[in-house]
């Protein structure tokens, strides 16, 4: 529950979006443990993340080894220019030199998947450009022989963008990929179900979909409505960090494609939603982030929760040791 008490000054995060404000950014760098090319290793022996770049396979040899990773969840970039900035982490440069950056990192993925695997991948679609990188990135894909389709999700955010001549843009697109046979556990959401009345003979007997189901709520299928949208009044927001995933939305896809001590792997790390999923669920994790200041926000992330039990800072400052002042 956020409580706020009365009397009190207005609550907003303590950071700005740490990958466009270059002062605050000067600032936070020397607090950084990692500077490029080195990685981080969990001291209890679970997880490592490095500032490595995702579409090179020299980094990616540096980071695996010889370890194969059960399931990979990326977030790279959208080709979206995000809240009217154009940055490394949010950006937008022309579709072909996006397909290439994309075909470097898949291919990375790919080099570190095990021989029965599953892929998830978060993706943007410009609806004021034609609707790219979508249909180039599926494209893509298609030429990666050992990637099989499975299905395409859409996540409904509670905001969204738009004008009043447009249908408000609230979607965000997951795709879902396999390699070989990999594990599929079916998991359910807290909606309950209400409509009855679906009948169908099974060995012999008419029973409606109520009888026949394995729990009192409904599978989230490939729309999930059930997931809030992160902002900065709730206990996981990762203040500086923009567009960062639902962990519901990352544990969601852990629990489905993973089993306990799988190793999850992360390419774009971020606001190290997936670092801190895996730790809850009991799986190791292996995260890279090309930016020092988003790894060292990964670490900090679970280091805090290991420390408070909370997943976030809510509007608080993550780096302390660094004042900002907010106009």
């Amino acid at each position: 529950m956020l409580k706020r008490k009365s009397g009190s000054k207005k609550t907003t995060e303590k950071l700005t979006r740490l990958d466009i404000d270059d002062e605050v950014r000067k600032k936070i760098l020397p607090y950084c443990r990692l500077t490029n090319g080195e990685i981080w290793a969990d001291p209890k022996g679970k997880h490592k993340i490095g500032v490595l770049d995702a579409t090179n396979s020299a980094d990616t040899k540096k980071l695996f080894g010889k370890d194969k990773t059960q399931l990979v969840i990326n977030d790279p970039p959208y080709n979206v220019v995000v809240g009217n900035a154009n940055t490394q982490n949010l950006s937008k440069v022309k579709v072909d030199e996006y397909i290439t950056f994309s075909k470097k990192w898949v291919s990375n993925v790919i080099s570190v998947l095990d021989k029965n695997s599953a892929l998830y991948i978060w993706l943007g679609a410009d609806q004021n450009d034609g609707f790219q990188p979508l249909p180039e990135f599926m494209l893509l894909i298609r030429g990666f022989k050992e990637l099989k389709s499975r299905s395409f999700i859409t996540m409904r955010n509670q905001r969204g963008y738009g004008t009043q001549k447009n249908w408000m843009s609230v979607r965000q697109e997951l795709l879902y990929y396999t390699k070989g046979d990999p594990h599929f556990k079916v998991n359910y959401t807290d909606i309950p179900k209400i409509l009855g009345g679906y009948y169908k003979e099974v060995n012999g007997e008419v029973t409606d979909n109520f009888e026949r189901s394995k729990s009192e709520f409904i599978r989230p299928g490939n729309v999930w409505v059930d997931i809030q949208q992160v902002f900065y009044r709730m206990e996981e927001n990762v203040p500086g960090a923009y567009a960062q995933k639902p962990l519901k939305s990352i544990s969601r896809i852990i629990e489905a494609s993973s089993r306990k001590n799988d190793l999850v792997a992360d390419f774009f790390s971020h606001s190290g939603v997936t670092l801190l999923a895996s730790e809850l669920l009991g799986r190791r994790c292996y995260a890279m982030e090309i930016d020092p200041i988003f790894a060292e926000l990964s670490i900090r992330r679970l280091e805090h929760y290991r420390e408070t039990g909370k997943t976030g800072w809510q509007w608080n400052n993550p780096f302390p040791e660094v004042k900002v002042k907010r106009v």
